[in-house]
């Protein structure tokens, strides 16, 4: 009886070390793979930060290309941001729809390039004396008088404006006179002058004999006489000849 008692606890006790034998190894296992879990976790975790790095660096290097692209539009020019440039000079911007008893004139006006700058009919005072209006020199043996016109080797890029030998010659606007100026062509015919310029325009008188080549002047008020041409060029139209300091065409003006 004894020893029967004897084996069933000792087949107990080893029934109890192995189930705790294989609990044991059960905790380990769980144990490993959780481990192998958090390994794999850093990794994925260490490759998304180099990822988002290699990332980082792209977009530092494509940055300056963004430089590039604003400072390339800053190149873009834009039009006027008013109208004060036509207004000083005596026009209305308006739609070019609408109908302008003067000239337009473009670039002058703020906002859509549909606006332009309508200047009045004669927006400057006659020049000549004893003349009703600033009359453009037509074609004769020496050439025509109209802006752009042919003059052999170049183009005429100023106006000639038909006037009376020493007949008297007024300023356009008013001003101050900025000195003598001078013209040479190219077959060597020299023109004397004086300048007249304001906040909003600036032009050579040439052909004309000054009284005073400084100081302030009226719109209206006797700048000189036109010297006479014949002498040199028989049978020409007497006139002055209008230029502005830009180079480009007064006609809209006068």
């Amino acid at each position: 009886m004894r020893l029967l008692v004897r084996v069933c606890l000792i087949a107990t006790l080893l029934v109890c070390y192995v189930l705790l034998s294989c609990a044991l190894e059960h905790e380990k296992r769980k144990s490993e793979e959780f481990q192998s879990h958090d390994k794999n976790a850093e990794s994925n975790i260490k490759v998304m930060r180099n990822y988002t790095t290699a990332n980082d660096g792209r977009h530092k290097a494509a940055a300056p290309k963004k430089k590039v692209k604003k400072t390339g539009s800053k190149r873009v020019s834009m039009g006027p941001k008013s109208d004060i440039t036509c207004t000083r000079m005596g026009g209305i911007c308006q739609s070019g729809r609408y109908i302008c008893q003067g000239r337009y004139l473009k670039d002058k006006c703020s906002g859509a390039q549909t606006r332009q700058c309508c200047m009045p009919v004669a927006a400057w005072s006659v020049l000549c004396a004893g003349h009703h209006n600033n009359r453009v020199r037509a074609c004769d043996a020496h050439g025509c008088g109209a802006f752009n016109s042919n003059r052999g080797n170049y183009l005429h890029k100023a106006v000639d404006l038909v006037c009376d030998d020493y007949g008297i010659v007024s300023a356009p606007f008013s001003g101050s006179l900025a000195g003598p100026v001078s013209r040479k062509e190219p077959t060597g015919n020299q023109f004397d002058g004086v300048k007249l310029v304001n906040d909003v325009h600036c032009v050579k008188i040439f052909n004309i004999r000054p009284y005073r080549y400084m100081g302030p002047v009226v719109q209206g008020e006797a700048l000189g006489y036109l010297l006479p041409l014949q002498d040199r060029f028989s049978g020409i139209t007497s006139h002055l000849e209008l230029q502005m300091c830009d180079g480009t065409d007064p006609s809209p003006f006068i």
